[in-house]
């Protein structure tokens, strides 16, 4: 296809999957690993500094506009060498985007509702029910699959 339009599209779209692949990539390799290593006062306070952090309309409109951006590739695309690559890389973003919503948003909330580390009695008890171990564990899938979303739109993107 050579409407600019769709390529335009299809570029917004790789660069939001890449952009969310590597984010959820940081938490992985630096962030969770960091906070792993630190004390129950730390872990809990910088958490919870964090996950207020990244709820910025930045992140937001990159993390929705993947998915949206993706899904808006397909019907531009209908028909075109590349339009299983983009489904696939939409289903797969859809993927991670259900993890986020089911799993560690749920988590990250539970800690901020802790409230403020100093008024906290039981920080270890707040950490454990936090369950770092399943949250790093579904962030790695996030980051597999999200990656994977980048690299098929990046194909899709070759093919053009």
């Amino acid at each position: 296809m050579t409407d600019p339009v769709a390529g335009v599209v299809l570029i917004a779209a790789t660069i939001a999957a890449g952009l969310m692949a590597g984010v959820f990539g940081l938490y992985a390799n630096t962030i969770m690993r960091g906070l792993g290593r630190t004390d129950d006062r730390t872990f809990v306070g910088a958490f919870q500094a964090i996950d207020r952090a990244i709820i910025n309309p930045l992140f937001l409109s990159t993390f929705f506009g993947a998915l949206i951006l993706s899904g808006v590739a397909v019907v531009l695309h209908l028909g075109d060498d590349g339009l299983v690559l983009i489904v696939v890389a939409f289903a797969l973003y859809l993927v991670g985007l259900v993890i986020t919503l089911a799993v560690n948003v749920p988590l990250n909330d539970a800690i901020k509702a802790a409230g403020d580390p100093d008024a906290i009695d039981d920080l270890a008890g707040v950490r454990r029910r936090f369950d770092e171990a399943r949250w790093i564990r579904w962030n790695l899938v996030r980051v597999l699959v999200v990656t994977a979303s980048f690299a098929c739109l990046a194909c899709a993107l070759a093919l053009r």
